[in-house]
């Protein structure tokens, strides 16, 4: 049984932002999708849990998201939990190291880790993203969350696919380089 994958799956402008400084998207939610929104239903299919930060939650809930136990949602915090936390959703507190070695190993689909930059930088510097997919969106923001947390890394990735839509959208698909042991 082949082990299940962490699979960052983000859209960015193409100055490498995945959100206007306060969290907003109007810049990607105001576009009209092709048919087969950039194949995220297709890969919505091939996950079982989500992996996302504290902020991108809470935006996620205001924005009035639904939250179900067929689809667990791995919130990483450093605060306490709210008071009502919906149903499928967990609060972890285990280091990512860990957390991520034990859910590659359970049996299931692959996890989908959805920001924000933060948490992506934070799995990232504990070698726990296996794949990146980056829909470049071809409009500059000027300013805003970056993909991932700045900090002085350097990390190599393998182009596995690219893909190109008629709105001019781009999609890159890459596998993280794994350091040698």
């Amino acid at each position: 049984m082949p082990k299940r994958k962490i699979i960052a799956n983000i859209a960015t402008s193409a100055d490498g932002y995945v959100a206007r400084t306060d969290g907003n998207l109007d810049w990607l939610t105001r576009r009209p999708a092709p048919k087969g929104f950039y194949g995220l239903p297709k890969f919505s299919r091939a996950i079982d849990a989500k992996i996302l930060g504290r902020k991108t939650f809470d935006l996620s809930v205001k924005m009035g998201a639904s939250f179900s136990a067929d689809n667990v949602h791995f919130v990483f915090s450093r605060r306490p939990p709210p008071a009502s936390v919906p149903v499928g959703v967990q609060f972890v507190t285990e280091s990512i190291r860990a957390f991520a070695e034990r859910l590659r190993k359970e049996a299931g689909k692959n996890i989908w880790m959805m920001g924000g930059g933060e948490i992506i930088g934070s799995f990232l510097d504990e070698n726990a993203i296996d794949e990146f997919i980056i829909t470049v969106v071809p409009t500059f923001i000027g300013e805003g969350i970056p993909l991932i947390a700045p900090t002085h890394r350097e990390v190599p990735l393998r182009l596995l696919s690219l893909q190109r839509f008629p709105d001019g959208v781009v999609q890159l698909h890459y596998s993280v380089k794994q350091p040698r042991a």
